[in-house]
Parts: structure tokens; C-alpha cells; sequence
């Protein structure tokens, strides 16, 4: 279990990783569709087409997969660390600072660069091999770990492994942060490299590197464990006597390893309602964490006004408590009341209903956003709403690919010092200043040091909104409540279906998360994201560039309800899979059906 849960963390902070340089990397070089389709997808697709494979051959020799699987999620983390192994330290691509110039360098559309071509491979192949890896972790290392302990023992269990992958990914997240290189949102008089770590330090490679020899030390100990652990035989025989299987007629079903064999067990599994339902389920459950890492960060960087490093740590530092101590908590409250079958579902439905109320607080925690020059603001009735160039700033020849903005003395935030008409800058005590801003008329006048007035200073204006306590609060009790779903599912899926499927089983739910969940997903939070953008550049090369201001209202209520709409999904899957199974099964026959030796508990159980 130890050994599991390490490797399980170990390739959760692969997968954060990967997730950071590749937003990362998105940011900093123009991607085509197909090879934004091959980054996200690869580790999806590859899983979801050996999971059937693995499912039902590894489950006679699990721990020989473990330790493949080992041996791929070191290899994996390698491949993905070898494009940045040869980057040359933290470059900005501007030539100068962008302030309002009669003579301006113009930066030249650069051609593919090696190193993008070098990362696209490379991270595609990565996350093929993590994507074969994972499979035995989270299907044959669940049934594992199902088949070495008691009936209500396994609830804890699982969810210090749900809790660990939660964990890995967060710490990848975390660990990311601070490599994420600040391109076009500052100035290029500004280094962003620091000077005081040495460079090998801040590229990913050494954070790979570090996960690969992890994941190796691993392959020796899960080596030495034999397939079934020591009592695991009696263990699976008292749950084959004491359990009520959905379908009666397949409870001692035995299956070969011919392809015939295996076809038949999946029709076996098709045909179960409940089963398909509890999958559906669990992908719909898993849009909300998907969610929560692909658009968390983003939210969080422009509804609260807060640094790129900044969001994605505090975005991984809400997911680590959050989904972990859910994941956790569910399995152990699972175990503690000893919860029948009708009983898990229940319990789904309840954790859900407390989701979906919490996520209506949240679409109220939001700030006003602040008044931008061009966007919300009209440059004092000059120029025109949805134009940055108006008649102060128009002999400027500004550029929209460098965004960096200043906040004027006027409380107005610009798109660059260029765009605020700003002739030159200051840098005095490590802080710059802007001068002579020609679009800055309004507001409290202040000197420097030096008796000069000033009229900006770099960075966004103060939103004066101090709810992000708030915020964090509401999300993470979500985050907390959406988290008790994983284990019932989990335990759902297993219980309703012959122990010789059990795995087939978890493969067919993770083929359908994949399908409705894992794949679709990435593109509805990618499209909502960018249908709440309203100003996007168009950079050196001519093409579409990036998103720098987005629609903050807008964006609150998209986050907030597709993942309402995922949580209603999760709620009404479960529900229907409640009424099938209460509809099928008597009330005096429940899944498990096993007497406990203490009268409170088994009242308990009873009452449920």
C-alpha cells in the first residue's frame, strides 16, 4: 500500500508538471490545433485504448504490472524532461521596452524553433507512456488493494489512494509555479531570470529527473510482493459467501483469457444499468476537477488580479487540501458507518446536493473589474471602447503582442506604457516609474526622489476587492463535498458487479470517463475560457495570439455553471442508479449484506 500510494504521488506530480509547461509553453509559442490536440490528448487516448487490455489480462498477475508500470512512469517523466535539458535560461522576446518612441525596433516573426518542435515530440511520446503506465495504478492497484482487506475496511483504503493522486497532482502544480516564465507581461527592460539561483534550477528537466528516479527506486520493493497477499484467499472467499450479487446467475462466473472470454464479459458488463450509470457518474464528477486545474489558475490570475506564479501555486495549494482531504474523508466515513449498497448512493447523492448549493455561493464572490483604457474606458472620451490607439497614443506606433501593463495616476489601467503615451521610465529603489504619459490627465500627482512628477507605476490597479478569502473558502468546502463522491462510486462500481470482473469492470468506467469526461472536458473549460475574452493580439507572425483581457463577470458565471451542470450530472446518474438497483433488489437483500458483531453499529448500518 505504502509503495503504491508513493508511486501513485509520484506520477500525480508528473501530471502536474506536464499540465504547467504545457500552459507554459502555449503561452510562449503559437501552436497549431493538431498538436494542441496531440498535448492534451496523448496520455487520454493512449490510456483509454490498453485500459480494456490491462483490465482483464494484468488482473491474474498485478503485481508484475505494477512494476512495468514503474518502470514506464520513470521513462515517461524522462522523455518529457529532455526537451528542456538543452534550454538556454529564461529569454523575453522583446528587443526593448515598449514606451511611446519616434523610432521603434520592430521584432521580426521568428521561424519554428527547434526546441518547440524538440517539446511537441517529446511530451506527446511522455504522455503516451504515462497514459499505458497509469492504467495498472488505478485499476488493478484499486482491485488489489479491494481484494487484501475487508469489505469495510476497503473504503479507507481506496481513499488513501484516491487521496494520494490528488495529492501528486496539487504538489506538481506547486512545484511548477515558480517555473513559469513571464513572457510578454512585463517589459524586456525587465530580467526575469533570477540571478541569485542558478539556472539548471529553473528549467523543468531537474523536476522530472527527480520524479523518474522516484518512481525507479520503486521497481525493486513492488518486485519482492507476491500477487495475493498473505490471507487475501479467505478474504475473497468470505465476501464470495456473504455478498448479493446484482446478477445472480453470473456469481460464480469464470472466464478464460481468450478474446472470446473477453468479449463476453464486456457484454456481461454493458448490460448492467447500474454499472453504466455509476460510470457516467464518476466522468461527470471528474469535469469538476478538471475544471478546477485547467481553469482555476486562469480565474484566479484575472478575477482577483494576482500574478501568473501566484495563481497557479494558489490554484495547487486549493487542490491539495481540497480534493485530498475529500477523497480521504469520503472513504473513511464509508468504512466508519459501514454503509450498505443503497447506503453509498445515498451518501452520493447527499455530498452532491451540499455541492451544488455551495457552488451558488460562489458565483457571487467576484470584484468590479477596474477601468481599462480602450476596453471600459474611452481614453476621457477620445477614442473609442473595444480600440487601444487614440488620438494621445496614436504616433506611438504601439504594438499589442508585449502586454504590460501600468496603473496611471488616474486609477485607469493600460495595456503598455507605449499606449499611455509614456515617454520614458525611471528605475529607482529596484521600482519603475513612467513620466510625461500623455493619455494620463486625471488624478493625484506625486514626486519621486528627484522632483520629477509621476504618472504610472507597472502592474495592474488596485481592485480595491478583498473577497479572495472568501473565495477560497467557498471553493475549497466544493472542492471538499465533490470529493466524497470518488470512493461510493468507486466501491459502487465494484460491488454491483462477479469479483471475477471487478477489474474488466473499472476499465469499462475508465473507458467511459475518458469518452464523457477527461477528453470532452479540457474543451469545454477551453472554450468557455476564450468566449469570455475581449481583447485578443494578433502577434509578430500574423497569427491569433493569446488572450490578455477577459470578460470577468462573464467568465464567473461560465466557471460556476458547467460545473453545476457536471455536479447535476453526477446527482442524477446516481439517482437513476439508486432507483434501478432499488427497483431490481428487495430491501432485505442489500450489497453487503454482512452482520456486525456490535449491536450500534449494525443499528447504524440499519437506519441507513
Amino acid at each position: 500500500m505504502v509503495f503504491h500510494c508513493i508511486l501513485v504521488i509520484c506520477q500525480g506530480v508528473i501530471f502536474g508538471l506536464i499540465d504547467v509547461s504545457i500552459g507554459d509553453f502555449q503561452r510562449q509559442y503559437y501552436v497549431k490545433t493538431i498538436e494542441n490536440l496531440a498535448l492534451q490528448f496523448s496520455y487520454d487516448i493512449s490510456s483509454a485504448l490498453v485500459v480494456i487490455f490491462v483490465a482483464f489480462y494484468g488482473d491474474r498477475k498485478k503485481v508484475t504490472c505494477f512494476v512495468v508500470s514503474s518502470f514506464l512512469v520513470g521513462f515517461g517523466s524522462l522523455l518529457c524532461a529532455f526537451p528542456s535539458f538543452t534550454e538556454k535560461g529564461y529569454q523575453s522576446k522583446a528587443a526593448i521596452e515598449d514606451i511611446c518612441e519616434e523610432t521603434k525596433v520592430v521584432t521580426r516573426c521568428q521561424r519554428r524553433a527547434s526546441f518547440q518542435s524538440k517539446y511537441l515530440s517529446f511530451f506527446t511520446l511522455g504522455q503516451t507512456v504515462q497514459g499505458i503506465a497509469a492504467m495498472p495504478l488505478y485499476v488493478l492497484g484499486i482491485t488489489f488493494i479491494e481484494e487484501s482487506v475487508s469489505t469495510h475496511s476497503a473504503g479507507t483504503y481506496i481513499g488513501i489512494a484516491e487521496c494520494s493522486e490528488i495529492i501528486g497532482y496539487a504538489l506538481g502544480y506547486v512545484i511548477g509555479a515558480p517555473l513559469v516564465k513571464v513572457h510578454e507581461h512585463s517589459t524586456a527592460a525587465e530580467n526575469t531570470t533570477n540571478n541569485d539561483v542558478p539556472d539548471w534550477k529553473l528549467t523543468w528537466w531537474i523536476s522530472f529527473l527527480y520524479a523518474a528516479i522516484v518512481a525507479w527506486c520503486i521497481f525493486i520493493p513492488l518486485s519482492c510482493f507476491p500477487n495475493n497477499m498473505p490471507g487475501s484467499t479467505q478474504i475473497k472467499a468470505e465476501k464470495r459467501k456473504r455478498l448479493h450479487l446484482f446478477d445472480e446467475k453470473h456469481k460464480d462466473l469464470e472466464l478464460g483469457i481468450s478474446i472470446k472470454d473477453l468479449f463476453a464479459g464486456l457484454w456481461i458488463l454493458m448490460k448492467n444499468p447500474v454499472l453504466i450509470c455509476l460510470a457516467l457518474s464518476k466522468a461527470a464528477e471528474s469535469l469538476v476537477l478538471i475544471g478546477a486545474s485547467e481553469f482555476l489558475p486562469k480565474y484566479l490570475e484575472n478575477q482577483f488580479i494576482l500574478t501568473p506564479n501566484m495563481a497557479t501555486a494558489l490554484a495547487g495549494i486549493l487542490l491539495l487540501p481540497g480534493g485530498a482531504l475529500g477523497h480521504l474523508l469520503g472513504g473513511v466515513i464509508v468504512s466508519t458507518l459501514q454503509m450498505s449498497y443503497k447506503a453509498l448512493m445515498r451518501f452520493t447523492i447527499v455530498t452532491s446536493v451540499v455541492s451544488l448549493i455551495l457552488l451558488t455561493f460562489i458565483i457571487a464572490v467576484r470584484c468590479n473589474p477596474v477601468q481599462f483604457a480602450g476596453i471600459s474606458e474611452d481614453y476621457d472620451g477620445t477614442g473609442q471602447l473595444g480600440n487601444l490607439t487614440a488620438p494621445c497614443n496614436q504616433n506611438c506606433s504601439c504594438s499589442s503582442s508585449i502586454y504590460s501593463s501600468i496603473c496611471g495616476r488616474d486609477d485607469v489601467e493600460y495595456f503598455s506604457p507605449c499606449f499611455a503615451g509614456c515617454m520614458y521610465s525611471k528605475t529607482l529603489n529596484q521600482k519603475k516609474t513612467y513620466y510625461n504619459c500623455s493619455c494620463i490627465k486625471e488624478g493625484l500627482t506625486t514626486e519621486d526622489g528627484e522632483g520629477d512628477f509621476i504618472d504610472a507605476r507597472p502592474g495592474k490597479c488596485d481592485a480595491k476587492c478583498y473577497k479572495l478569502p472568501l473565495f477560497v473558502a467557498f471553493i475549497f468546502s466544493t472542492l471538499v463535498f465533490s470529493s466524497f463522491c470518488s470512493v461510493p462510486i468507486l466501491l459502487g462500481i465494484m460491488q454491483v458487479v462477479p469479483e471475477t470482473l471487478r477489474s474488466l469492470a473499472l476499465g469499462v468506467s475508465y473507458v467511459i470517463l475518458r469518452i464523457f469526461g477527461t477528453i470532452p472536458g479540457p474543451f469545454i473549460f477551453k472554450i468557455s475560457g476564450e468566449s469570455s475574452c475581449i481583447f485578443r493580439d494578433t502577434n509578430d507572425c500574423g497569427h491569433r495570439g493569446q488572450c490578455w483581457i477577459y470578460n470577468q463577470t462573464k467568465m464567473a458565471y461560465l466557471l460556476v455553471g458547467i460545473c453545476f451542470v457536471c455536479k447535476l450530472c453526477t446527482l442524477i446518474f446516481t439517482t437513476i442508479a439508486f432507483l434501478i438497483y432499488k427497483h431490481r433488489v428487495k430491501d432485505s437483500i442489500d450489497i453487503p449484506d454482512i452482520e456486525s458483531e456490535n449491536p450500534e453499529v449494525k443499528k447504524r448500518k440499519t437506519d441507513l
